[in-house]
């Protein structure tokens, strides 16, 4: 894999506390390379969404270190976030969240105004970016009056206007047809391919998934190799509870495993169960930014 832009270690985040307590991501390591398409894949309540918001530094960890380019961020002001963020990374959301009485040239260039470029310079990048998503004719058109197609244009058109090393996608064909949806994603793997710009889905689209060149596969706040759905289980058995535990050493099929909180019922390759099973046993990786493993609830120092 090429140099990370983005490193996580042991990365936790916990919403509320007591019995209110959630725990959206318990401990999660990962890297993604220079000019990566990575697609975080999993269903409402795994975590994606939250594994985003910190990767992109929207929102803080509970627990852990959220490094770009090799740096940690942990440190930085609330002032230095916002200029790396609007700097470094270009955003598409399912929602689109233009402002709609302002033209489509001034939501394309708003991150531009935050940044206090000149207005005449804002115009003519404002326009070039456009006219890449052949969408410079409506650049003096409301956004009120797009199409969701072209209303995604010009969020992509946004996300750019800045040269972004990483744009994070957050479900961004979610509100399009089919047709308007193949046309966005060649749109954003055509900027993968050949700007070199870092692409990160979120998603539960797995063919969307699929044109990724990586999956990060997310089941209750962690990740796992693979997933795939066991056919006919509505709900997990007393048996599927501790599969690591249960299942004989000299097994050869499939281990079914039950996810804690959502009770959903997944199907896992001997080789992937024994390897999550020999990571529970071991401690977080120390990484080379020494984020120190998360406490649990159980041990001093935890924070809920």
């Amino acid at each position: 894999m090429a140099a990370p832009v983005l490193e996580t270690e042991n990365l936790v985040k916990i919403y509320g506390r007591g019995e209110t307590r959630f725990d959206a991501l318990k401990g999660i390591n990962l890297e993604i390379g220079k000019g990566e398409s990575v697609a975080v894949v999993g269903k409402s309540g795994s975590g994606k969404s939250t594994l985003m918001h910190l990767l992109a530094l929207l929102d803080g960890p509970t627990h852990g270190v959220v490094a770009l380019e090799g740096r940690p961020t942990g440190d930085l002001s609330a002032k230095e976030l916002n200029e790396l963020r609007n700097s470094a990374f270009g955003f598409v959301f399912q929602q689109f969240f233009l402002t709609p009485n302002q033209s489509v040239l001034e939501n394309v260039t708003l991150p531009l105004k935050i940044a206090g470029v000149p207005a005449a310079e804002r115009k003519r990048r404002g326009l070039e970016v456009l006219e890449q998503l052949e969408m410079a004719d409506k650049a003096d058109n409301k956004a009120t009056d797009l199409s969701g197609g072209q209303k995604q244009r010009v969020v992509i058109a946004r996300a750019l206007i800045n040269d972004p090393s990483v744009i994070f996608a957050d479900e961004p064909t979610g509100n399009l047809d089919s047709a308007t949806s193949n046309v966005v994603e060649d749109i954003l793997f055509g900027l993968n391919r050949d700007k070199g710009i870092t692409l990160v889905v979120v998603t539960h689209d797995e063919d969307l998934a699929r044109r990724c060149s990586r999956q990060v596969y997310l089941v209750d706040g962690q990740i796992v190799p693979s997933l795939e759905k066991a056919p006919g289980d509505a709900a997990p058995r007393e048996e599927d509870r501790h599969p690591w535990a249960q299942q004989p050493s000299d097994a050869t099929g499939p281990v079914r495993v039950a996810g804690p909180a959502t009770g959903e019922v997944i199907t896992l390759s001997q080789a992937d169960a024994a390897a999550i099973a020999r990571a529970a046993q071991e401690p977080a990786r120390p990484g080379r930014h020494a984020a120190p493993a998360p406490s649990t609830p159980d041990q001093p120092g935890a924070t809920a």
